[in-house]
């Protein structure tokens, strides 16, 4: 028989979507094929500390509802989904596990799928220690994942692929800092009301405010450099925000199109997480000719930033003028069976389970064609 494939899940993180992270980890390691996998849980704290959990080997209970390192803690029958979710995302220390020596992983495990949304994670931080460390990992490389989280750079690399998008203006921190009145001037005279302020590296909407005046500018300019020195605001359109699935590393598919209907004025971080009437409604109804330009834009917008894996790319389809805009490219969506990216394959017809089956296999294939390259000078001899 086969050895099982060691799989490494790293996830937490010195994040503001720590809470986010834990949810995926927790999906994953529940709809594993632990016939073919054994999952070494990696548990990165708010502290930072890198800390492991026992190999997970056999199935995890159905009321699982706190994992830290694979520490399960079971709930009882009259527990609230409330109290569930609370229990699942608390910040209590885990009973079990040993510190976790980072560079050395590459001997206890085959492949990792790193979790970790947003900062420290998601921006080719924790791709970059993988690749230092000669580890097979699931999704897009340091690059793809630096340019992905960093919505200033991924505009740039948009703009280069020739690929549409709403106006913006940038500033760093300090020159907001220095003058905001001046800057508040050139975003005016630019973009004018309503408008979006986001900090270009964050996800899952955090730290994003839509100003409406002045008055509401500047709150939420304060706002977003709470969480980067480097802001971007973007212009408002009254446009249908769709959102598409890609898998795959050179040969790449899409899955099927879904659109948010928020409930509030945009998908903020509490309509994505803490629900509020937000719906999904999968699949989008658009028409055929839509469709194809965003299958086809959101397969430009993943060769643009070199992506490998998986993404998800986020539209805005504006109805009256037959225009479709990108807003960005998300390189780790949130992974649970009822995020909008795994339910786009599903609907595609790509189940869950043989989703992170083929993510693996994906990650694999990657750090084999890497391989090929040549690294050393003497190697041409």
């Amino acid at each position: 028989m086969k050895d099982k494939i060691r799989l490494g899940i790293i996830y937490g993180g010195k994040t503001s979507e720590h809470e986010v992270s834990l949810s995926t980890a927790l999906s994953i390691m529940k709809a594993v094929d632990l016939d073919k996998y054994e999952v070494q849980p990696i548990y990165v704290q708010m502290d930072g500390t890198w800390v492991k959990g026992e190999t997970i080997t056999k199935e995890l209970p159905g009321n699982v509802h706190s994992l830290r390192l694979g520490v399960q803690h079971s709930a009882s029958p009259s527990q609230s989904k409330a109290e569930e979710k609370t229990a699942l995302l608390e910040k209590n220390q885990p009973r079990s596990g040993k510190p976790a020596n980072v560079m050395s992983i590459n001997q206890e495990v085959d492949v990792i799928f790193p979790v970790i949304h947003g900062p420290n994670g998601e921006d080719g931080t924790v791709q970059g220690m993988l690749e230092l460390a000669g580890i097979p990992y699931v999704g897009t490389g340091v690059m793809a994942s630096a340019v992905g989280m960093d919505k200033w750079m991924m505009k740039n690399v948009f703009a280069q692929a020739g690929l549409e998008q709403v106006q913006y203006v940038g500033f760093l921190r300090s020159q907001i800092e220095r003058n905001v009145e001046q800057v508040m001037d050139q975003i005016e005279e630019k973009l004018g009301y309503p408008c979006f302020v986001k900090p270009a590296n964050m996800g899952s909407s955090v730290g994003i405010s839509k100003a409406k005046d002045r008055d509401e500018l500047k709150e939420a300019l304060a706002i977003a450099g709470k969480f980067d020195r480097r802001i971007i605001v973007e212009e408002f359109i009254k446009a249908r925000e769709v959102e598409i699935g890609v898998l795959g590393n050179e040969e790449i598919i899409t899955s099927a199109i879904g659109e948010v209907i928020a409930a509030k004025e945009f998908y903020d971080y509490e309509a994505k997480y803490k629900g509020g009437g937000t719906e999904l409604q999968i699949p989008a109804m658009l028409p055929d000719g839509v469709k194809e330009r965003i299958e086809e834009m959101a397969k430009l917008a993943f060769q643009a930033i070199d992506g490998s894996g998986l993404s998800r790319v986020d539209f805005f389809y504006d109805e009256t003028n037959d225009r479709v805009v990108i807003n960005e490219v998300n390189t780790m969506p949130g992974f649970t069976p009822f995020s909008m990216y795994p339910m786009l394959f599903a609907e595609a017809g790509i189940p869950y389970e043989e989703l992170i089956d083929r993510l693996v296999q994906l990650g694999l294939e990657r750090f084999e064609e890497k391989q090929k390259n040549i690294v050393a000078a003497e190697e041409l001899d």
